[in-house]
């Protein structure tokens, strides 16, 4: 029989599994979702990031055009046959592409210049409030202008296209049903899952 309250503690404590113990410690240690980050060249963009601005790819950016119907040249390229495009239309939704990829590789590399700026002054630690906002303010214009190549887009591609046409696109895309799935492949074809892409 126990005969201190100090006694039934230890006794308590030597009941507690070890590995519990071991768990709550680690636990205790929690470990920051960017740990890792550090060692990028630009913290804000990951080398994959940085790969598919440099390649003009959509980075979800026209996804509001996308998933309301609106297709946009890659994919209708990609979909050609399925779709029922003939020549004409394909050399049309060609000449979109072509200026889309034009103008978005020169948009990424733009952003990508903004984010590293920011970095830089960061890490050069000479920076005030004032330089900062022009730093922050001239990285947001140029994603907005990444953003705005591949959502517009999306608004000179219908025009080209028939309702059945953009019913078949929407279908094989898996938006609409009848495609046999509820889960469409990630809308870049490569950079879905980051920010989960749109050309």
């Amino acid at each position: 029989m126990l005969r201190t309250p100090l006694a039934a503690i230890f006794f308590l404590l030597t009941m507690i599994p070890s590995n519990l113990l071991a768990q709550d410690h680690q636990h205790s240690r929690q470990t920051s979702p960017y740990a890792g980050f550090e060692s990028r060249k630009i913290k804000s963009l990951s080398g994959e990031d940085i790969a598919e601005l440099k390649k003009g790819a959509g980075w979800s950016f026209a996804l509001p055009a996308e998933l309301n119907g609106l297709p946009g040249p890659s994919h209708l390229l990609a979909l050609k046959d399925e779709i029922g495009l003939s020549a004409g239309q394909v050399a049309r939704i060609e000449v979109i592409y072509s200026q889309m990829k034009t103008e978005a590789i020169a948009a990424g590399d733009r952003f990508i210049a903004a984010e590293w700026a920011i970095e830089n002054a960061f890490a050069r630690g000479q920076l005030d409030t004032q330089q900062l906002r022009v730093l922050v303010d001239n990285a947001a214009a140029a994603r907005a202008d990444l953003r705005f190549v591949h959502l517009s887009r999306h608004l000179s591609t219908p025009p080209l296209l028939t309702d059945n046409q953009i019913k078949q696109y929407n279908v094989l895309r898996g938006y609409m049903p009848g495609s046999g799935t509820n889960t469409p492949e990630s809308h870049d074809g490569d950079l879905g899952k980051r920010h989960s892409g749109s050309n």
